[in-house]
Parts: structure tokens; sequence; C-alpha cells
């Protein structure tokens, strides 16, 4: 998410087809050299592009499932889809590229063999790691767009679509993994050890596992439902208390329907004297208000309420943790409590 109210393809359509094309080539590439070559490095390397290629397009399906208009049964729309399918990506890369990569691996050193032209392989790595640069360049460059000035760590851990740091750890991985590949080639040809090349793809398979690891630690969270992170939650506190109706949201909990759609639930303190025609369009303008400020907050559930600080829910971590950061909020909340020792 660029900012509060997103606006920008938060799924990096053009980076998932990028890459797509890429790993579609290379994998073929691969395959012809390791026909030629015989080198289980270029064998794991071969499946390792394959599995990027199908995770590619899975997530392409789940784009296109997640834009399915909602139904009874499914009454928040499809926007998890997303997620579904960014976790079935975690499980094939484990599955077909981590697995198969340690078994070949194990497989060749334990029954080392020559490699046949070892040229060609270096060759194709070669051309296998332009093209693969290439993918990662255009996934930092969309990347960059929405992190802000996060980190690379934080930018994956928080980030609520799936592809773009799907796509980020699928190509760094496989720039590694040809750095692998080539030095198990290369001690193979030095050496003329063939369990060089066994090595090489028992540490493409390592890789791959710690990154199929991460993958699906990141989009379980996801398919539980992970709040909006602490810049949302401040720009909807903050809207809803710019308004003369609210007079201070109480609680608030937000939930991610899809990296694009945002569920925002508030109890918000509300004047004595309001009837109820002033009452539902001060809400009217409140969830306005919200919308303006994050467009992405499609679906908005507001209780009106009386202020009671005796109550829990008025010491609720969420406000107390996006009116800290907003100097405005401090001072609209310190001016209320004012008002309230005056009155009584």
């Amino acid at each position: 998410m660029s900012a509060p109210g997103g606006g920008h393809d938060s799924g990096g359509k053009r980076t998932v087809l990028a890459a797509f094309a890429a790993n579609l080539g290379i994998a073929v590439t691969k395959f012809i050299a390791f026909l030629i070559t015989g080198s289980a490095s270029m064998l794991a390397e071969s499946v390792h592009s394959v599995a990027d290629s199908g995770n590619q397009a899975l997530l392409l399906v789940g784009r296109s499932r997640s834009r399915q208009e909602e139904t009874e049964e499914h009454q928040f729309g499809f926007g998890a889809e997303r997620y579904f399918y960014g976790f079935i990506v975690a499980l094939v890369l484990f599955t077909v590229g981590a697995v198969f990569s340690v078994y070949e691996g194990v497989h060749r050193i334990t029954h080392p063999e020559e490699i046949s032209s070892p040229v060609v392989a270096l060759v194709v790595l070669g051309i296998a790691a332009v093209l693969e640069g290439l993918s990662f360049r255009t996934a930092v460059k969309e990347s960059n767009q929405v992190r802000g000035r996060r980190a690379w760590f934080t930018f994956i851990r928080r980030a609520k679509a799936p592809e773009l740091p799907t796509v980020l750890l699928e190509d760094f991985a496989a720039l590694i993994g040809l750095g692998l590949a080539l030095i198990g080639v290369a001690l193979t040809m030095i050496t003329g050890d063939g369990r060089w090349d066994g090595v090489g793809s028992l540490g493409i398979g390592a890789l791959l596992g710690c990154v199929a690891v991460i993958l699906a630690i990141e989009t379980k969270s996801l398919l539980i439902g992970e709040s909006a992170n602490a810049e949302v939650e401040r720009a909807i506190v903050a809207a809803l208390e710019d308004g003369p109706e609210v007079e201070q949201v109480i609680h608030l909990r937000t939930l991610h329907l899809g990296p694009d759609t945002l569920l925002v639930a508030a109890k918000i303190a509300v004047r004595r004297d309001q009837d109820a025609a002033a009452l539902v369009s001060g809400i009217d303008q409140a969830e306005r208000r919200v919308r303006a400020a994050v467009p992405i907050a499609e679906v908005i559930y507001l209780e009106p309420d009386l202020y009671q600080e005796s109550r829990a829910d008025a010491a609720d971590p969420a406000i107390k943790a996006a009116r800290r950061f907003s100097p405005r909020g401090a001072g609209r909340a310190a001016m209320r409590a004012a008002r309230r020792g005056q009155a009584s």
C-alpha cells in the first residue's frame, strides 16, 4: 500500500507477467542445457524455473478470481482468493522446487556422474542470470512505488498483497540459485568430481525450502486475517474525528478482506443532544470522510455510543496508538477531555 488510500496496483500485475515470461523462457533453455550436459544443478534449476512459472500463473489466477462479484454465500466478495493462491504458491515452491532439488542433489552425491559439455551449462546459466536480473529489476521498481521508506524486510512482512513479495523472493532466490549452480558446475569441471554438481543442487533445494517457508508463514497470516497497518488506522481515526458530529473514536477494528478491500468497524462517541436524523446524517458524513482518506475502506460499520471513561473499551490500544502519532487527534482528544471536566 503506497499510502493510506492506496491507489496503486498493489498486486503488481506487470511484475507477475514479466516474471512469468522470463521464467518460462529460462525453463526451456535450462532443460535443453540439462539434456546436453546431464548436470544435476542444471536439472534442479530447470525444475526451479518451471515451478516459478507455475507460481506466477497461480498468482494471475488468484487476481482474476478475486474480482468476482460478491454472492449470497460470499457476501464480502472474493478478495481473499489472492491470499489462497499465494499460499498454494508456497506449497508448490516447496514440493516441486525444494524437495525435488534436494532429492536430485543427494542422488548425485551418492551416485556422481560426469557432466557433458559443461561450457554449455555455464553459458546457459549466464543467460538465465541476465533474464532473472531483468525480472528482479522490474519487481524492485514496482515494489519501490508502494513500499515508501520501509525496509525491504518490513515491506515483505507487512505487504497486504501477496504478489510483489512473492515475485521478489522468487527472483532473489533464483539469482542466488543460479550462483550455486554455477559454482557446482565450475567445481565439477575443475576437480573432475561430479559430487560438486550434487552439492549445488542440494544448496538450491535448501534455498527454495527457506523461501517457501517464509512465503507460507506470511500468506498464512493474511489468510487468517490481518488488520490495516498503523498508518492507515491513524488516517481512519483522524477522518472520523475530523467533524463535529463525532466526539471521539472509542473502539476500532479493521480487517483486510483482500489486498484492496478493508473492513472498518468502529464505536464512536456522539453528542447527547442529537436527534435520530442528525445522528444518521453525522454517521454518513463520517463514513464519507473515511472513504476519502482511505479509498480501500469499502465496508464500514459505525456504532454510535456515549463516551464513558470508566468502560474498558475507552482504553482501546488501537485508538491510543493511532492518536499518539497524530498531533491533531491528540489535541482534539485533550480539548474534549477538558470540556467534559468543565461540564462535570
